[in-house]
């Protein structure tokens, strides 16, 4: 049997497992990265069709959040344009500008002088709500409490929905998501040139720089403990790195699947109680947007979102339009065909015709969002970094929030997670009467 000896190893080839790899081999420790796939990157991969540049589902990097402060503190810059600041909504199959300025907003058809008042003082209070004091409240409640016309919380909802690729007003806590919509109008979205792949490319290159073992193709199949602690990880082919610490970047149902006797952990709490959100995705590559200047559109009465995200951001190499049509079906079942006939209708409102400019495209009938975020009943309600029943593993991933939301819940988590398995090689190695060493050998 094959033996390799590192510090510590980094399971999942997705932003957290980059993030966490490269703050680990930072900190001066010894790093395996395993992904199972043989391409890199998890859900912030971009396929290119053609020329034509899709990300796997709708991708846009929250300026302020944590994932940009990562990024920028590493260096990375990235090149593309912020999303558009001229929406329209859809109601009752019209399409309504709804204009981002709160005096513009004033002549709206759409809302009567009431709902217009209401949402211009709502939007206002949304930049000054202390958000940590609504963790336990739901999403609706607050907003049935706080909205008293019915348009104006019709429109709330909606921008809900596009902050945090989330439906699901009756459990979301209300805290976290309120700071995910202040960050949204404070600061804005990018739209990155390249697609999120450039993101992956970039870490890629400082993993590589810093040390980190990449591996790809390269599935585990058990994490291994000896009385209580992390001693070793076994993959599929029958390889095995012997090790103290592991950070496990999968869903809360995989890496539960991988530890013995996990139901008597938190792994087991953590993969009960997580909920899923989910959305199937169009993406359309164009020879030219039927109607210039729609570049931004949610819906309503219908949980739809679209976007050209060629208006802010290089997406092709000749001049091909991207444009982005998302439907969020949480945590229930969906079905594809409808699904898709719902995105083609909506894009058909927005843009009659698009469908003889099309020259690429890909449906995603049912896209992983996140694997879990912060909703009511949760008896856990900040999972990880570590597994409390077992010493030196520990967990990360858009599931494994403190607050923070989709790519940046990621990236946060996994900070996290790699931080504390640093200062634990750190205790170890002071405990053994040595400064600490990486273990790394063939």
């Amino acid at each position: 049997m094959n033996r390799k000896r590192y510090d510590a190893a980094v399971i999942g080839g997705g932003l957290a497992g980059w993030i966490a790899a490269i703050e680990l081999a930072r900190a001066g420790k010894s790093v395996v990265l395993l992904e199972k796939s043989n391409r890199m990157g998890g859900r912030a991969r971009t396929a290119d069709k053609r020329g034509v540049l899709f990300n796997l589902g709708g991708h846009a990097l929250y300026l302020g959040g944590e994932l940009h402060a990562v990024l920028q503190e590493w260096g990375v810059q990235l090149e593309g344009g912020r999303a558009s600041s001229s929406p329209f909504a859809i109601w009752h199959n019209q399409v309504f500008p709804m204009p981002a300025d709160p005096v513009k907003l004033l002549a709206s058809p759409l809302l009567s002088w009431r709902g217009k008042t209401e949402l211009v003082r709502l939007l206002f209070k949304l930049g000054r709500i202390a958000t940590d004091t609504l963790e336990t409240a739901s999403l609706r409640e607050w907003a049935e409490k706080e909205i008293g016309e019915p348009m104006a919380r019709h429109i709330f909802y909606a921008l809900c929905r596009t902050a945090t690729f989330t439906q699901d007003p009756d459990l979301q806590a209300a805290g976290p998501v309120l700071k995910q919509v202040q960050r949204s109008l404070k600061n804005g979205v990018l739209y990155i040139n390249g697609g999120w792949q450039t993101i992956v490319d970039r870490l890629e290159a400082l993993a590589v720089s810093a040390g980190v073992h990449i591996l790809s193709g390269k599935a585990v199949s058990a994490v291994e403990q000896t009385d209580g602690a992390v001693s070793r990880v076994t993959c599929s082919d029958g390889e095995t790195f012997e090790l103290s610490q592991v950070i496990s970047t999968l869903p809360p149902a995989d890496t539960y699947r991988l530890v013995r006797n996990a139901e008597h952990t938190m792994l087991r709490r953590w993969k009960e109680e997580a909920r899923s959100s989910m959305a199937a995705c169009l993406d359309l590559g164009l020879k030219r947007l039927p109607i210039p200047g729609r570049n931004l559109a949610f819906g309503l009465d219908q949980p739809v979102f679209f976007s050209n995200q060629s208006a802010s951001a290089k997406l092709s190499e000749h001049g091909t339009i991207v444009v982005h049509l998302l439907k969020y079906n949480n945590t229930g079942g969906s079905e594809p065909k409808a699904d898709e006939r719902m995105l083609e209708q909506t894009m058909s409102l927005l843009h009659p015709g698009w469908e003889r400019e099309v020259v690429e495209r890909q449906y995603l009938p049912a896209m992983p969002v996140v694997h879990d975020y912060m909703h009511l009943g949760r008896t856990s309600r900040f999972p990880g970094p570590a597994v409390p029943e077992i010493r030196g593993l520990y967990v990360a991933g858009d599931w494994a929030s403190h607050g923070e939301m989709l790519a940046d819940a990621a990236a946060a988590s996994a900070r996290r997670a790699a931080r504390q398995a640093a200062a634990e090689l750190d205790r170890i190695g002071r405990r053994a009467g040595a400064e600490p060493v990486s273990l790394l050998s063939v």
